[in-house]
């Protein structure tokens, strides 16, 4: 009956130290852990390492809900997957055992719960886009090179039988402007 820990951030900026000396402390006897793996996805490589090796008897330990999985839908099949096999689930910040009736409705809420903050994150980053882009009528993302004077230049050269690369050339200042931004601004791509 070994005590299997599970870690995971995010992105590759942070650090899961603080969540793997929680597990330790925890007696965890081996620990897994994601660096940029989001809970959003139901497979990540130290997860899936994880889920293989839990026996019957183990217990799986987390520092939160959250970072086994978001959606409830998911977090739901992980419990059928880990009452399958006979392996119980600890969180240490949430008082979760699902060997109980009472833990397992405990569990069935707070997974709605962390869902719903996930939701909730989600839809403040869109809404802060939409922000951040609309007093300057722009949809976010990387500004075209050309503006539009100059994509009507660009045109009116290839009209009068300049080649892309002379084009690019022309309109680059110094710094020639790829072929693709050439044919971009003439319409012969997808911009």
């Amino acid at each position: 009956m070994a005590r299997i820990g599970y870690a995971r951030v995010s992105t590759r900026d942070q650090h899961p130290e603080a969540q793997r000396e929680r597990l330790e402390e925890a007696g965890c006897t081996r620990i897994y852990t994601d660096h940029g793996a989001s809970g959003v996805k139901a497979s990540r490589p130290e997860w899936d390492k994880c889920l293989d090796r839990l026996e019957k008897g183990d217990a799986l330990v987390c520092v939160k809900l959250d970072r086994i999985g978001r959606s409830v839908r998911n977090l739901m099949d992980v419990i059928g997957l880990l009452e399958q096999r006979g392996v119980n689930l600890q969180c240490l910040d949430q008082p979760i055992d699902t060997t109980s009736a009472m833990g397992k409705m405990l569990f069935t809420i707070l997974a709605a719960f962390a869902e719903f903050e996930h939701d909730l994150i989600v839809e403040r980053t869109m809404d802060g886009l939409a922000a951040s882009t609309k007093p300057r009528d722009r949809n976010g993302g990387r500004r075209h090179r050309l503006t539009p004077e100059q994509q009507e230049t660009a045109r009116k050269l290839r009209a009068d039988g300049y080649s892309i690369r002379e084009i690019g050339a022309m309109l680059g200042n110094g710094n020639p402007v790829s072929r693709q931004t050439v044919y971009r601004a003439l319409g012969m791509l997808a911009s």
